[in-house]
């Protein structure tokens, strides 16, 4: 870190997001996206983990308690009367199944959580009721949905079904995933938020099409512009294997929470208090792996859940740099609103994109391109190659990779070519940020 810094203080300034919303149908023939995660709850919008299996809901403000060894009783908030939340219309959930064993377990969830459920025991029968349903649940054993009706928010099913559930999940479209009795916390949280009118904050991940594909470069210029056009904005260093999204910000000794720092965290986190506890880089909060070569204890599912709950509820814009790995793509995407996949102009990026985009959720994604205008390929060619629209191009500025290296990529941020590119995507969000 000593030389790093020296090399900082002596390198002088190198050279200085059309909305297009892409959904990826699924039909009840398909079983190719999402990988399992890890069980548990997860948070509100995005989707979810085999182990967080909780997490589901996509909407904004529907956030969960993850935590293991809690009770669905223990997770619905104390001081609110069991119907405080329930809208006018309607507050009756609908559950779809045919399993008398998983309608017992939803029911009791439904009942701890002050809800009215009705069910049904097939898409038919269940079709009348669907889109008046304040929530939608269908169980495992659901292959069907009624024509024309908005997506399940859950998809609930039974610890070892495995991997089926998620492939079931992306087929159906379903915005979350909840195997029970691990995720009956995080279940019945998510019906009394569900409930509640306060909006959440819109999560956003970022994953790299191939290597090297500069995911996170574009992650911290994003976070970088959407704080500066006056957001509350929280950056996530989602793969452990990254080397730290610290030392790329230069801030490995702001004070702090990190990661390994949240390993004993259980239960719901207050939104606040995590916000006052994370170091700020750039005008936004980040939490981040520590950037340093000492083996890390890792973090359960249950946490990460937890944490982003907490932070949907405390910022309008969570950046979520996924990584590439299987356990990074289980533990973060399913919680997404929406995927931006970064890949280089190149062929190669290409291949490899298309086949990251079958482990995804199934949320909205979009495609930027990393290059030069004029390259032998070029971004539309890619982006149809691909199979995703594409949103914007992230620029090739002289002297990045000697900036990522002496911790300088915020001042590359403020060239006119990354505001560009950071506007664009930030458009693909539209009217859900201030």
């Amino acid at each position: 870190m000593a030389a790093r810094r020296a090399a900082r203080a002596t390198a002088s300034g190198d050279d200085g997001v059309s909305r297009r919303k892409a959904s990826r149908a699924r039909n009840g023939t398909e079983e190719e996206a999402a990988k399992p995660r890890a069980q548990e709850g997860r948070s509100t919008r995005g989707r979810q983990t085999p182990g967080r299996q909780a997490d589901a809901g996509r909407r904004p403000g529907q956030a969960r308690a993850a935590a293991r060894g809690t009770t669905a009783r223990d997770a619905l908030p104390a001081a609110r009367a069991p119907g405080a939340w329930l809208p006018a219309e309607s507050a009756e959930t609908l559950l779809v199944t045919g399993f008398d064993f998983l309608r017992g377990e939803v029911e009791r969830i439904v009942a701890a959580a002050g809800g009215q459920i009705r069910v049904a025991a097939d898409a038919t029968e269940a079709a009348p009721f669907w889109d008046t349903a304040a929530v939608v649940l269908v169980g495992s054993d659901i292959r069907e949905l009624p024509p024309r009706r908005r997506a399940p928010a859950v998809l609930v099913g039974l610890g070892g079904e495995g991997d089926s559930l998620w492939h079931l999940a992306a087929a159906l479209g379903a915005e979350r995933v909840a195997v029970l009795p691990d995720a009956a916390a995080w279940l019945a949280e998510y019906l009394s938020r569900s409930r509640s009118p306060e909006a959440g904050g819109l999560v956003l991940g970022v994953t790299g099409g191939c290597g090297g594909a500069g995911a996170t470069t574009a992650s911290i210029w994003i976070a970088q512009a959407a704080a500066e056009w006056g957001a509350r904005v929280l950056l996530i260093d989602g793969d452990p294997w990254g080397g730290g999204l610290e030392l790329a910000l230069a801030a490995e000794e702001s004070p702090g929470l990190r990661w390994s720092d949240l390993s004993e965290a259980s239960g719901s986190i207050d939104p606040e208090q995590l916000s006052d506890a994370l170091p700020v880089a750039g005008g936004f909060s980040f939490l981040s792996w520590p950037g340093s070569r000492e083996r890390q204890k890792g973090v359960e599912a249950a946490t990460v859940g937890g944490v982003l709950d907490a932070a949907r509820r405390g910022y309008e814009l969570v950046l979520v740099d996924i990584g590439r790995g299987t356990e990074p793509l289980r533990t973060f995407a399913w919680d997404c609103d929406r995927i931006l996949m970064v890949a280089p102009a190149q062929l190669k990026a290409a291949v490899s994109s298309a086949r990251l985009l079958q482990e995804l959720p199934p949320v909205e994604t979009a495609l930027v391109i990393r290059g030069k205008a004029g390259a032998v390929l070029d971004g539309p060619l890619i982006a149809e190659s691909v199979g995703l629209p594409l949103q914007g191009l992230v620029p090739e500025v002289k002297g990045t990779a000697n900036a990522t290296e002496l911790g300088r990529l915020l001042e590359m941020g403020r060239r006119r070519s990354v505001r560009r590119f950071a506007a664009s995507v930030l458009d693909l969000l539209g009217g859900e940020l201030p």
